[in-house]
């Protein structure tokens, strides 16, 4: 495990930054295995805004061979050991201009992935960011196998053995101490900033998620569960990829797009949509239509997970998100996610075939729960009363974990704490026309990432309102989002939108015939729970 410096924690360095004739020459003499142990230095170099950093060693599956800085940096990359057998590979970038705040960022998926477009972000702001592959590489999860030392990794421990290292360096580098510490992570990394609160609610001030991974075992059979209803590609009443991104999408929105005042290609509440594919069947003389078979297939897909027993063990997709879901969860092919989860986690098998998946895998998986990786809290508490914050989101298109989920594990935590209790120190937002964490038809860029960067301010960027949240104790009631046109900032603006703290949801409110483009043609609205 980590070994902590403790001095450097507990009392300002002697020698600061302005005792240095540079940046370049204090980044160089630092020795980061002066306040960590059981680690060894990778690279230790200063690194000027606008240079590329390559990274010809790093599996090609996570195709991230190279990072443009976007300030001056002082950059640590450390082989962090966590076992006998596993070890973390983690990167810690300091800026010359620094804001006095930590930021660890998360992975995704299975992935062994560090995201350096997440760290080159937060370091842009000012914070001291720090990322890892989350003690394996690549994007598979082949090395879980036979391996509980990487498979705990990757659950809990990879995060908080660099978010410890990190804060340690941060503070000996800058001899200052920390001012606040945050998360940013979605997907597979919204699972690990969830687990973080519910382990160890000490590690960060505020926990800006989007679309979670929780209930993960429930997830992983919820995924590989589209195989059975889909049919294999070519199988008899198998759907194309075009006919659900064109007749089934389109049916959809005739249905349902008008529900919330205006038709813009947009569902801005899901739940409402009660979608009927009857229509689409085929009557005799059309070929623009759904067969018997494949009526009842597009009704599966939008069913919840049931186990044997009856009881729903993971809810159902949303309408909507046909266009992108078609490529994965409805390809016909094992989600490959999940695939992997059984062969090397649940079976040990890596010959396990999916084809033969059923009620007893959804059971074994979730008995299994390697290091309680589910990750579903009954509550937060702990967090709540260390001030915690954190900010939630995810996008109502989401084409690989249905916003439901989301929705499901707030009303849970309901049970245990009523929605006034919650408001103090968690906040919802259900993003409208945002696919899996980023992209979509709807204004989904809100500063969640590299990739929704809109410029820093409370309104339109989560992590600028969990800093004021927690730094201000000024909360966010709505998130400003964007979408410009071929989702290219600079481009002229397609939409924006004030997206609604949960239970509210916007309803429209512009001139009849409007294109509900401007955030003024939405008005949010309490809903019920």
């Amino acid at each position: 495990m980590i070994g902590i410096a403790m001095a450097a924690i507990m009392q300002p360095l002697a020698v600061g930054l302005s005792n240095y004739p540079n940046f370049t020459s204090k980044c160089l003499e630092f020795n980061p295995l002066n306040y960590v142990t059981n680690s060894a230095i990778i690279t230790l170099e200063p690194v000027a805004k606008g240079s590329t950093i390559f990274y010809p060693n790093d599996d090609v599956t996570c195709n991230r061979p190279n990072q443009t800085v976007s300030v001056d940096i002082c950059r640590i990359a450390l082989n962090i050991s966590t076992s006998s057998r596993s070890h973390v590979l983690a990167e810690l970038w300091l800026p010359e201009a620094w804001d006095g705040r930590f930021l660890a960022t998360g992975n995704g998926g299975l992935d062994g992935c560090t995201k350096y477009e997440d760290i080159n972000y937060g370091a842009k702001y000012g914070f001291a960011s720090i990322g890892s592959n989350n003690g394996h590489s690549g994007t598979s999860g082949v090395s879980f196998l036979h391996n509980n030392d990487v498979l705990e990794d990757y659950a809990y421990r990879s995060l908080h053995a660099i978010t410890k290292m990190g804060k340690s360096l941060t503070s000996a580098f800058y001899s200052k101490t920390i001012l606040k510490s945050y998360y940013l992570g979605c997907s597979g990394g919204g699972r690990q900033g969830l687990k973080a609160a519910e382990k160890y609610p000490r590690d960060f001030d505020g926990i800006v998620i989007g679309a979670p991974a929780l209930n993960f075992n429930y997830l992983s059979s919820w995924r590989m569960s589209f195989l059975n209803k889909t049919g294999s590609i070519g199988s008899l009443d198998f759907i194309r990829p075009q006919v659900w991104k064109g007749l089934i999408h389109d049916e959809v929105l005739r249905q349902c797009d008008g529900i919330d005042g205006i038709e813009d290609g947009i569902l801005e509440d899901p739940r409402k949509c009660h979608f009927d594919p009857e229509p689409l069947l085929c009557n005799g003389t059309g070929t623009n239509c759904l067969s018997p078979g494949q009526v009842q297939i597009v009704k599966s897909i939008f069913e919840p997970l049931i186990d044997m027993t009856g009881i729903t063990v993971y809810q159902a997709m949303q309408p909507g998100s046909e266009i992108l879901a078609a490529d994965r969860l409805y390809a016909g092919l094992p989600f490959p996610y999940s695939l992997e989860w059984f062969r090397y986690v649940v079976h040990q098998d890596p010959a396990w075939d999916p084809q033969n998946f059923s009620d007893v895998d959804i059971i074994l998986a979730q008995d299994l729960n390697p290091f309680n990786i589910m990750t579903y809290p009954r509550d937060l508490d702990s967090f709540r009363q260390k001030s915690g914050k954190m900010l939630i989101y995810h996008g109502l298109q989401d084409n690989q974990i249905t916003s439901y989920t989301t929705d499901a594990f707030l009303r849970h935590l309901t049970t245990n704490a009523p929605i006034s209790v919650l408001d103090n120190y968690i906040r919802y937002f259900r993003i409208s026309g945002m696919a899996h964490c980023n992209s979509g038809p709807g204004a989904w860029m809100i500063g969640q990432s590299s990739l929704g960067d809109v410029g820093w301010g409370r309104e339109e960027n989560v992590l600028a309102a969990m800093v004021d949240w927690v730094e201000r104790d000024e909360a966010p009631e709505t998130i400003q989002g964007v979408k410009f046109i071929d989702d290219v900032k600079g481009n002229m603006v397609l939409r924006r939108r004030r997206h609604c703290r949960w239970p509210y949801e916007n309803s429209y409110i512009g001139i009849e015939g409007g294109n509900g483009r401007s955030w003024d043609d939405w008005k949010c609205v309490l809903q019920s729970v």
